[in-house]
């Protein structure tokens, strides 16, 4: 059975969260406050982490950073906060995915469903070929080809932000994540690195660059491959 950690200071929310997740078969526990997550999940490791950023006692970010030191589970945040700099920051300190408060817990389930597929099958997502409308994108040996073409050719940038985006499918990878591990430290800013080469990618990959289905821009936020 899937455990799964609820973290919030909301009684409500954890309450709520608490009888909806076990009503779909999911074990759960549930922290108010970030110290008690950190010991929650020391105690009892879980599968995945729903986490909220404002904790009266420790910054949700802060949490994250303690949980990666030593686990890998998905994390998804939940955030009542209007601007995107703190869901970017939680997204760079190593959650996977965020839900914006007030949420239907229909979209926060399909968030958990789809965080665990990713971390099921990410073992072994190195070494799979992956699908890209009617491209197939070979990891392992570098080369994309099209089902009823020749290889389509790509420069060694645009192979560097496709394949960081293919090894984490359906992840939103941050700008400045995909910045720094495409062009390395120095270039986070450097946004409109990030729109150019996505947007010839798309023009080599995508059915309909104007409509993309698979190279999807999450505004503000980063970018993220969609199977």
């Amino acid at each position: 059975m899937t455990r799964i950690l609820v973290v919030d200071d909301e009684p409500q929310i954890l309450r709520a969260l608490r009888i909806n997740l076990r009503a779909r078969g999911y074990d759960v526990d549930v922290a108010g406050t970030g110290t008690a997550a950190l010991k929650a999940a020391g105690s009892h490791p879980p599968d995945l982490v729903v986490l909220d950023l404002g904790l009266p006692d420790l910054d949700g970010v802060d949490v994250i950073r303690g949980l990666r030191g030593w686990t890998a589970v998905p994390i998804i945040v939940l955030s009542g906060r209007a601007g995107s700099d703190d869901k970017v920051t939680a997204l760079d300190a190593g959650a996977d995915d965020y839900v914006t408060k007030p949420f239907g817990v229909d979209e926060l389930l399909a968030r958990i469903r789809a965080a665990t597929r990713r971390h099921t099958t990410g073992a072994d997502a190195a070494s799979r070929t992956a699908r890209l409308g009617r491209h197939t994108v070979d990891l392992a040996n570098r080369t994309v080809v099209r089902d009823d073409g020749p290889e389509v050719k790509l420069t060694p940038i645009q192979w560097a932000v496709l394949e960081t985006l293919l090894r984490h499918p359906g992840k939103l990878i941050s700008q400045r994540q995909l910045l720094h591990e495409v062009w390395g430290p120095g270039y986070e800013t450097e946004t409109g690195y990030l729109r150019q080469y996505l947007a010839q990618l798309r023009r080599k990959l995508e059915p309909d660059p104007a409509r993309p289905r698979h190279l999807i821009t999450e505004p503000g936020m980063g970018y993220r491959y969609q199977p």
